[in-house]
């Protein structure tokens, strides 16, 4: 009978043992899960982040547009500290293009859009842009982005296949920039980071109805060239629509199929 209760006793105490390394076993894994979905929302945050800086921090959307003609303040990007205000040494020298005029096309899905950049007014945009199209660099680029807002309509150009841009490449400083903030149609003007008059890059927009844009903390943008030609091109691509909302990918993809200028 001793021996007998012994065993039990044995056999409660090994169960109670088997209990708490199990609760010890399930703690442990909570406490994982909690570490890890800690993790997983930290690094979403930051991922927001990072996007919320490289894509958003470009010329004004729809949204800022509509917030300035109501007089309300228009959100934007943070500046980032202290901008460089020089240019590398892969930017071409405002001299190059200074009193020049250049002429050329675009050539969008096919079809062609006279252009011309003017020297004159943008030394530095039309160097660097008659610089880019007689390398190539924009052939096969996309136009990503379309607005089609009442006041504000415009086609930016440049993003490679992907979508992003060439951060490496950018210059300053804002030349040309309308005093009143309008844009008329035909008007090629250069996109760049938010708040940084030398945040200048490889891409430029279109403005096909006239447009008014708000200057932020740098100005407003350098207005390179005009359209000679073909701005029913750009008309065709905005009557197609925009995928979201009215300001985004447009529905009609548009590739650079070359930009020569002379």
């Amino acid at each position: 009978m001793v021996k007998r209760n012994a065993r039990e006793e044995r056999r409660r105490v090994q169960l109670m043992e088997a209990k708490a390394e199990l609760r010890k076993g399930k703690e442990k894994r909570r406490r994982r899960d909690n570490t890890i979905a800690a993790a997983a929302c930290a690094l979403a945050v930051i991922v927001a982040a990072v996007l919320q800086g490289t894509v958003f921090a470009s010329n004004p959307t729809a949204a800022e547009y509509a917030a300035a003609q109501a007089g309300l303040e228009a959100p934007s990007a943070t500046p980032s500290a202290s901008p460089a205000q020089t240019n590398g040494p892969d930017i071409p020298k405002p001299e190059t293009a200074a009193g020049k005029t250049f002429t050329g096309q675009l050539v969008l899905n096919g079809k062609p859009v006279g252009v011309e950049l003017d020297g004159t007014k943008a030394p530095q945009a039309a160097a660097v842009f008659a610089s880019l199209a007689q390398a190539g660099t924009l052939n096969g680029r996309q136009c990503g982005r379309l607005t089609n807002s009442a006041g504000f309509a415009l086609l930016q150009c440049g993003q490679k296949a992907d979508g992003s841009s060439d951060t490496a490449y950018t210059w300053g400083p804002l030349e040309n920039t309308p005093a009143d903030g309008t844009y008329p149609a035909g008007t090629i003007a250069v996109a760049r980071t938010a708040n940084n008059a030398y945040g200048n890059g490889q891409e430029f927009f279109i403005v096909y109805k006239d447009t008014t844009i708000p200057a932020d903390s740098a100005g407003g943008y350098t207005v390179v060239g005009k359209v000679t030609s073909g701005l029913d091109v750009v008309d065709g691509i905005a009557a197609a629509g925009v995928k979201t909302g009215n300001d985004g990918a447009p529905v009609t993809p548009v590739t650079i199929d070359s930009f020569t200028v002379k």
